[in-house]
């Protein structure tokens, strides 16, 4: 019969040293969703073709050229491409963990416990998705005057183009997508988008 366990035998093996020194994030969602703001900000260039204005003889022009909003509109993609990519760098946050990776759209669930330095990593993604928020949706609104304007004559599968963006990203709060799905449609959405405003460039009315 064998001898009963010591208690050195009994105890749990120690955790690494990274393990102890972490806190508890911020919900992943409260960075998550305004980074899907701004892509909807984008997306809504696609109102234009259904609720659009010619332009007035009295209603004043944008003062910035559709060339120089496009382009920054298309940076703000770019932008949006790069925040989505550096959430998947940490799945561990962005991913969900143990039971919270199949939990839906919710908050209250994702808190995993993270490092000193993936909390500084987490700070500066939410001061850049913030920042990005303010000017995608500035710039947007810039672009569809400049439509309205009759600066930019896209055809209507271009509009098209933006109306899906708008339905995956419907689709993702109608389903409670999980976190990682979200992130990674995001991810989507935003090269998407960068491909719509591209095209949009090339209809410049010179």
């Amino acid at each position: 019969m064998a001898p009963p366990a010591t208690g050195s035998q009994t105890a749990q093996k120690p955790e690494a040293a990274d393990d102890l020194d972490t806190r508890i994030a911020p919900d992943p969602f409260a960075i998550v969703l305004p980074a899907l703001a701004a892509l909807g900000a984008i997306a809504s260039i696609a109102a234009v073709n259904w609720v659009g204005h010619e332009r007035t003889p009295d209603r004043a022009r944008t003062r910035r050229k559709a060339t120089n909003t496009l382009r920054d509109l298309e940076s703000c993609c770019l932008g949006l491409s790069e925040i989505f990519r550096r959430f998947l760098r940490y799945p561990k946050l962005f991913a969900g963990e143990g039971g919270s990776v199949s939990s839906p759209m919710k908050f209250g669930v994702h808190g995993p416990r993270i490092t000193a330095d993936t909390s500084r990593a987490c700070q500066q993604l939410m001061n850049d998705t913030a920042s990005m928020l303010v000017l995608a949706s500035k710039n947007a609104y810039d672009v569809m005057a400049a439509i309205e304007d009759g600066e930019i004559e896209a055809p209507e599968s271009v509009y098209f183009g933006f109306t899906d963006a708008q339905e995956r990203l419907n689709q993702l709060f109608q389903s409670r997508a999980t976190l990682k799905t979200t992130v990674e449609a995001g991810n989507f959405i935003a090269d998407q988008l960068t491909k719509l405003v591209r095209e949009l460039k090339q209809h410049r009315v010179e």
